[in-house]
């Protein structure tokens, strides 16, 4: 009989992709599904960056590049974050990988050691927990209220730091919630960092797609608190650069060292031809992208009125293009003489009977909600609604 490591056997595997994956599988056999579940951008990459890869490919920049990306993208990355996020990093500290999502892997496994906690506030990115446990760290959960906008307080982290607290989580903007951090929420969590000795592991994938307030960099809000943290970003939200995987970290020289020497016996490189398409844009003009968050907006607003109305309470988030719903005024009521009794169940019940595909809340650490996705077309937001007020109207 085949033995699974204890490292792979002790992790969940990733909710979102699973549900994406399951609607596919409908979709393939013929069903109609409308895809509410996954956080992926449906418009097309700007031209000017799909023209940069295309240069690329053709004056043959084909090859292995560095283990940290071409000094060219490592350049960019430090424009952008000068200009951007008042970040002036050097060239040592920036890193290019194989989307946010591996930055996030490699930092955790060089800043934590076997048994060490991590602190991650609750809701949650369904990844966070598991790649603590790959690296044999422990998750410490804190949970965050909905009425105080999901956002972690100072109080909150005080109590969930022991003797054994070596890294913070802090996500904003916030998935799945859609919470952005002020400057002053910052500089209240990056004082208690700073006293306890706590690094900082700041995921701000999704700072482009705000709609309230603006986005902060936590390291740039406290020069003291620069050296305790890492800040991870990508181009996937964005950009709408999904599928070209490539994500960055800025952090000190010798963390950034620690993580390329992991990723040069992991996977060396990230692919030459997305990292001169992501050198494009990161340069590209502001209003490259602006159409799309102005879409976002209109689609948050459809999807939040339409939810409402048909008894699903949701709030309108600050940022990002997901919905954070509560529904568990819905549990305990029955579909076909089946018993809801978790969002689990209610998201099965409803790809499988009404054809629409969202993410149940337990994957975030909040049984209760689920989450949906409004990175769709208006019209496919609009059937996806539809079949949800059908849907709640057959519970009895």
């Amino acid at each position: 009989m085949l033995q699974i490591s204890d490292r792979v056997s002790r992790i969940a595997a990733s909710k979102t992709v699973q549900i994406g994956e399951l609607a596919l599988a409908m979709q393939l056999r013929g069903r109609d599904v409308i895809q509410l579940a996954t956080g992926e951008p449906d418009f097309d990459t700007p031209a000017v960056i799909r023209n940069a890869a295309i240069d690329a490919i053709s004056r043959g920049a084909t090859r292995y590049t560095p283990v940290r990306g071409t000094p060219e993208i490592r350049a960019a990355i430090c424009r952008k974050l000068s200009r951007d996020n008042q970040l002036h990093c050097t060239d040592d500290q920036i890193m290019v990988t194989a989307g946010a999502k591996q930055a996030l892997a490699l930092a955790i496994e060089v800043l934590v050691g076997a048994r060490q906690e991590v602190i991650v506030p609750t809701p949650y990115w369904v990844s966070y927990p598991e790649m603590v446990k790959l690296a044999d760290g422990i998750p410490v959960f804190t949970p965050l209220r909905a009425d105080l906008g999901y956002k972690l307080s100072p109080d909150d982290l005080s109590r969930a730091i022991s003797a054994r607290s070596r890294v913070l989580i802090l996500n904003t903007p916030g998935n799945p919630a859609g919470n952005v951090y002020t400057r002053e929420e910052l500089l209240s969590i990056a004082d208690v960092c700073r006293r306890h000795g706590i690094r900082i592991l700041s995921d701000e994938i999704y700072e482009k797609i705000v709609f309230n307030g603006r986005h902060h960099s936590i390291a740039a809000c406290d020069r003291r608190i620069a050296d305790l943290t890492v800040t991870i970003n990508g181009c996937s939200k964005a950009f709408a650069m999904t599928g070209w995987r490539i994500g960055y970290a800025a952090g000190r020289a010798d963390i950034i060292a620690a993580m390329a020497k992991l990723a040069g016996q992991r996977t060396t490189c990230p692919s030459s031809i997305s990292q001169a398409a992501a050198s494009a844009a990161l340069d590209c003009r502001p209003g490259t992208i602006s159409d799309m968050t102005d879409a976002y907006r209109r689609r948050r607003d459809l999807m939040v009125a339409g939810l409402n109305a048909a008894g699903i309470r949701c709030r309108k988030p600050a940022a990002t293009f997901y919905l954070f719903a509560d529904i568990r005024n819905l549990l305990g009521r029955k579909y076909r003489k089946q018993e809801l009794t978790s969002s689990q169940d209610f998201t099965m019940r409803l790809l499988e009977h009404a054809g629409v595909a969202v993410v149940p809340g337990e994957a975030f650490g909040a049984p209760h909600h689920i989450r949906l996705s409004f990175a769709a077309a208006r019209k496919t937001i609009e059937q996806g609604i539809e079949r949800i007020a059908a849907f709640i109207g057959q519970l009895s």
